[in-house]
């Protein structure tokens, strides 16, 4: 029996008609799929929905790969590629399968030796470094910082060694309601020549990827407050 195909649909980061950050393939394939491995149900349908109106969600079937997700689960969710259907990846934001819990699916279909599509579409992280100025040849994704207070400030001096020693760019994430006191926090902890790239709400409505001096950042009025933000540092 031939068997089914992985694709992993990138999703939108801003609520944006599918059209402008999607290609038409991406919306030919989804169509077709009847299996859906997806972080989020609601958004997962949501974004269905948003893609292609005419899609009859109750004809799906839909699996959560979250962070709650037992190892040995993950597995069983290939039965229906086994079987010959294809499976659609979907994470709640951006691409599956980069800092999102879709790698564990990619990771036991390579292998059971199952072919697996990456489609093309909006990731944070390649359009914050595009837009940032940084060097792009030589980047770290740290995700979030630890909360930790010891840990988080361990954690910005590597990042400020690995600046110096490597011109590696360090990119990082926060949860939205903390972006302020982030940039706050970084603007007093590293030296003021070193370059801060703020990137929210990218490909949306108020996209706004700014690049200045951490001792410009300590001056400037901003509120980036319960928005979707990726952070960059360089020097």
């Amino acid at each position: 029996m031939t068997r089914g195909k992985i694709y992993l649909f990138p999703s939108f980061l801003s609520p944006v008609p599918a059209g402008n950050v999607l290609p038409a393939l991406n919306l030919e394939l989804m169509r077709a799929v009847r299996y859906f491995v997806v972080e989020d149900l609601r958004s997962a349908r949501r974004f269905l929905k948003a893609c292609d109106r005419t899609i009859v969600i109750d004809d799906l079937h839909f699996e959560l790969l979250n962070e709650h997700t037992r190892p040995e689960e993950v597995d069983a969710m290939l039965g229906p590629a086994l079987e010959g259907h294809d499976i659609g990846v979907i994470s709640e934001a951006g691409c599956p399968a980069v800092a999102d819990p879709g790698a564990d699916l990619v990771a036991a279909a390579q292998r059971r030796g199952i072919q697996v599509v990456p489609l093309v579409g909006p990731s944070s992280i390649l359009m914050s470094l595009m837009g940032s100025g940084f060097n792009g040849q030589s980047f770290t994704f740290l995700g979030y910082l630890p909360v930790d207070a010891r840990r988080r400030a361990d954690r910005l001096r590597d990042m400020e060694r690995e600046i110096r020693r490597d011109r590696r760019t360090q990119i990082f994430i926060e949860t939205p309601y903390r972006n302020n006191r982030l940039i706050a926090e970084l603007a007093s902890s590293l030296p003021g020549q070193m370059l801060l790239c703020v990137a929210s709400d990218i490909t949306g409505e108020h996209q706004s990827i700014i690049t200045r001096p951490l001792a410009d950042w300590k001056r400037a009025s901003y509120d980036y407050d319960k928005r979707p933000t990726i952070f960059l540092l360089y020097s």
